[in-house]
């Protein structure tokens, strides 16, 4: 899920569905919505480092930050939609917002209800349990007698009910909850987006407790070829413009920029 999940979302939760908040200093443009209309960008702020509300409930993050770059490149008046993931798709497609732009992985189901951007991040999925754990493996029959962890309505989810159907399940509501749910000891091992797990496992002292095990997984037919900007089918300016933006900043050091501040290593 890329997003397929990320951290601190319980805390924000409640605050942060059906919140809009404006960046506010971009000039306006006209693209699948009415002239002088700010262009709607869902994020689900509760993703971090990708995108998370901060102690002042401002969004933050490398979402965030990709969005606001882009905005500003194709001279586009943005706002952001704090958006709960699970009904981030259904509500594009009801136009409340215009796009999504939270490591929303291309994945071949989600392509047949939106349309996608070019790629502009990449990562793979991977299993993590404690360091003191005697996992051997991660295939189906390595796991077969423990307790798995996903976040429900991610790519994850999906992959781990077609290839591990045999091993029980816990599906966790949100990525914070499935963290805690493996450093508590209620799952054995979770199944996650790396770069998504990453920031917990390497920034936080809950998730100190544990590792990535096994081989990164890459399947593009449930975790796509990376994570893309979805607009509605029917939006094809919008989208137009944001491939035009993306290739743009790409080009020059605003991207990169952006990466390292979030990432000791390319994530493209």
């Amino acid at each position: 899920m890329l997003r397929s999940g990320f951290l601190f979302r319980s805390k924000f939760f409640a605050i942060a569905c059906a919140a809009v908040v404006s960046i506010g200093i971009f000039d306006p443009a006209s693209v699948a919505a009415a002239e002088n209309d700010a262009i709607r960008i869902a994020v689900e702020g509760a993703f971090p480092p990708f995108n998370y509300l901060d102690s002042n409930n401002q969004l933050q993050g490398f979402d965030v930050d990709i969005a606001k770059a882009l905005c500003e490149t194709a001279k586009l008046k943005c706002e952001f939609v704090i958006q709960e993931w699970t009904a981030m798709i259904p509500n594009l497609l009801d136009n409340k917002y215009d796009a999504i732009i939270s490591s929303m992985s291309m994945s071949a189901e989600r392509r047949e209800k939106v349309a996608f951007t070019h790629k502009y991040y990449d990562s793979p999925t991977v299993f993590i349990a404690p360091k003191t754990s005697a996992i051997a493996g991660t295939s189906p029959e390595d796991l077969k007698t423990l307790k798995l962890g996903v976040t429900a309505a991610t790519s994850q989810e999906s992959y781990a009910r077609k290839f591990y159907g045999g091993v029980a399940t816990t599906v966790f509501k949100a990525s914070p909850d499935l963290y805690k749910g493996l450093a508590d000891g209620e799952v054995d091992i979770i199944l996650e987006d790396k770069l998504a797990v990453y920031d917990w496992l390497a920034n936080t002292k809950a998730g100190s407790c544990c590792e990535f095990k096994g081989a990164d997984i890459k399947n593009t037919e449930y975790f796509g070829d990376g994570a893309g900007i979805a607009v509605r089918p029917s939006d094809k300016a919008l989208l137009d413009k944001l491939n035009a933006a993306l290739e743009t900043i790409q080009a020059n050091d605003i991207y990169d920029t952006i990466n390292a501040k979030y990432f000791p290593f390319s994530i493209r």
